[in-house]
């Protein structure tokens, strides 16, 4: 096992880290931007290095930097979080270069599965089933016009790198398409370095169904059940659950099924997450692999029992899993709400500034995972995301209501923040009743 890790990373995921490794008796090194010199969370860490500027692109993104740090504060491994470098195939290649531990998959399978349009050829191969689609990458525009004719319309135009939403067009005839494929090319270049595009099947009104496994590297692979992530803005996951609540029994352990071999067909080892659109008939289709820890790790963690950080680290080290499939629970329900520095009457307009005073919520069965605490000022160059508040209860209509009751007591004063809004959404009959899609939060909430 590790003697001393190195986060690269920053925030309430920094901080999650550095809780799992003390809890394994592993030291860590923490780095920081000048913006985020102070922050309370570097205390608790073993060592702490300032590695730039407070832009991502002088501090987080630097391979250099972050390398010298962990050289000099003798790290044997690197964890990335999410974001940032987290899903990089360069730096995890440059990290065993220099002989230090990517705790994540390798560059290869990253690489692989990075790319939308070789996963899914990928997913073929494995009889994992994907969205109806071109069968590579678009060349020329009466290709395209052959291949939507052969799919039907409407059509989805979509990056094959990136995510996010960007580089995606909907076409909803042949006179869109030639527009909607220049314009997705041109958005995916801008955003990604990467202009190649494809053609999908439109799902109307999907759910968006993940897959949390943990492959180690001795060939077992294992799934962690399945998360709804169908709550959400513009692309942007707002509230994720598990278990996913209209999926029958047998789609689930389908969908769960299809996730593992995946992940085994592209010799894939670490935490990952395989992702899915569910439709009105519960037909699932592949959409892509997330090749690191996700955000919404936590509600995997609370209805299985199991701590991903430490087995992410615990594979990486070389570590078999300690347990089976069948030993793997799914105990209740889990729901997490993403907390934003945001303005939902401003459009959704990002709030930095002072954290006045902050009062977390308590009681059976919540959880608070943030490094935001008052005197704490929120900065205008990251992700607006301060903290996540997670419920665990044995059904669905009480985790509602206890999440509910817990954004209520959640009390940030000094900025602006999304919960009242997420209270909006968890009252709302449709939500309460399942009637919902990727594009409800949208039609309902944002006219």
């Amino acid at each position: 096992m590790y003697k001393r890790i190195l986060i690269a990373n920053r925030g309430e995921i920094a901080l999650r880290i550095i809780r799992a490794c003390k809890e394994m008796g592993i030291e860590t090194v923490a780095v920081y931007s000048r913006g985020d010199k102070g922050s309370a969370y570097l205390e608790l860490a073993d060592r702490a290095y300032c590695i730039g500027g407070v832009k991502a692109s002088d501090s987080y993104l630097r391979f250099d930097r972050i390398i010298s740090a962990a050289e000099i504060g003798n790290a044997e491994a690197i964890h990335p979080g999410f974001g940032f470098l987290s899903e990089n195939a360069q730096f995890n290649e440059v990290c065993r270069d220099c002989n230090i531990d990517f705790i994540g998959p390798s560059p290869e399978a990253m690489q692989m599965l990075g790319d939308k349009n070789t996963a899914r050829s990928l997913a073929r191969k494995a009889d994992v089933p994907v969205v109806p689609g071109s069968a590579g990458l678009i060349t020329d525009v009466d290709q395209a016009v052959k291949d939507a004719r052969e799919i039907g319309y409407p059509i989805l135009v979509k990056a094959t790198a990136g995510g996010g939403g960007k580089g995606m067009r909907v076409a909803e005839n042949e006179a869109d398409l030639k527009n909607a494929v220049e314009q997705a090319a041109q958005e995916a270049q801008a955003a990604f370095g990467n202009g190649g595009v494809y053609l999908e099947k439109f799902i109307d009104r999907p759910r968006h169904v993940e897959v949390q496994i943990l492959a180690d590297q001795h060939g077992k692979v294992v799934h962690l059940w399945e998360r709804d992530c169908s709550t959400q803005r513009r692309h942007q996951k707002l509230i994720e659950e598990s278990p996913a609540p209209t999926l029958p029994a047998e789609k689930r352990r389908e969908i769960c099924d299809a996730a593992v071999r995946m992940v085994k067909a592209a010799n894939y080892h670490n935490a990952g997450t395989v992702e899915f659109i569910v439709d009105k008939d519960h037909n699932f289709y592949f959409i892509e692999v997330n090749a690191r820890i996700q955000v919404e790790h936590p509600v995997s963690e609370m209805v299985t029992g199991i701590d991903l950080i430490q087995q992410q680290i615990r594979v990486a080290a070389g570590e078999k899993l300690a347990f089976d499939q069948d030993d793997i629970p799914h105990n209740g329900v889990a729901i997490e709400c993403r907390i934003n520095a945001e303005d939902p009457q401003k459009n959704f307009q990002p709030c930095p500034g002072l954290i006045k005073q902050i009062h977390v919520p308590g009681g059976l069965g919540v959880r608070w995972e943030s490094h935001a605490h008052a005197g704490y000022t929120v900065m205008p160059y990251y992700d607006s995301m301060i903290g996540k508040l997670i419920v665990h209860q044995p059904t669905r209509g009480q985790a509602i209501a206890t999440m509910i009751r817990a954004l209520k007591e959640l009390r940030i004063e000094g900025i602006k923040t999304t919960a009242d809004f997420l209270v909006s959404v968890l009252q709302d009959a449709d939500f309460v009743s399942n009637n919902i899609d990727t594009k409800w939060v949208e039609r309902e909430f944002l006219k």
